[in-house]
């Protein structure tokens, strides 16, 4: 028992280090919370929490070294930096018609169930893949050593560091939609627009060295 509490504390600790950091997933975050209020975070992270359980299921599987391939990191980071680039384009030119009011005819959302975009955002990002190779993996190595309910300490330890902290950056982008009027809102979203199209550019770059390794 102590075993399996050591296990989900240092998973939830690994996970919430991870959770901290900005990238992709904070920023659709935001912007689907100013929209579909609190709910946001959660569908997010259900999502999320899908693609991490097929990946979890992929190492105890043995696929953890496939994971780490520069072809299959530089494949992810390709695909991955065209969607960022895309949703964050296409949400800095449609800022302006977007309205708080969610009566309007036309949304803040992308038209995709944030559940769809949990996965979506979570799968564009190559560093979220080589995280799980790298440390989610080492991680996993040791929790299976305690069997089943290691592995499933683990998962559950792991998603609820997520499931914690994007809840409350729902709330907090929630509460702060009382103060926010439609020309604000617009602003917000052609910022978190930027940031994706950031990211994406990143990520285009990074392929290039991931796929540059590969074909040494």
């Amino acid at each position: 028992m102590l075993e399996l509490l050591a296990i989900g504390a240092g998973s939830f600790t690994v996970a919430l280090s991870g959770a901290l950091m900005p990238g992709p997933l904070l920023t659709i975050t935001i912007t689907e919370s100013v929209r579909r209020g609190f709910r946001a975070g959660p569908l997010l992270m259900t999502g999320h929490a899908v693609l991490e359980l097929a990946v979890v299921a992929a190492v105890v599987l043995g696929l953890g070294p496939f994971l780490k391939k520069p072809s299959v990191m530089g494949t992810i980071a390709l695909f991955g930096g065209g969607f960022l680039l895309w949703m964050g384009m296409d949400m800095v030119r449609s800022a302006a018609r977007l309205t708080l009011n969610l009566n309007a005819a036309d949304g803040a959302s992308s038209g995709r169930h944030p559940v769809l975009l949990g996965i979506l955002a979570s799968l564009s990002n190559p560093y979220w893949t080589l995280w799980w190779a790298t440390i989610g993996l080492g991680y996993m190595v040791a929790a299976m050593k305690a069997g089943p309910w290691g592995v499933g300490v683990f998962f559950l330890g792991h998603i609820a560091a997520d499931f914690a902290w994007y809840s409350l950056v729902s709330l907090g982008v929630t509460k702060g939609t009382r103060f926010m009027g439609d020309r604000s809102y617009q602003w917000v979203l052609r910022a978190c627009g930027v940031f994706l199209v950031g990211f994406g550019a990143w990520f285009l770059w990074s392929a290039k060295g991931f796929l540059s390794r590969a074909l040494v």
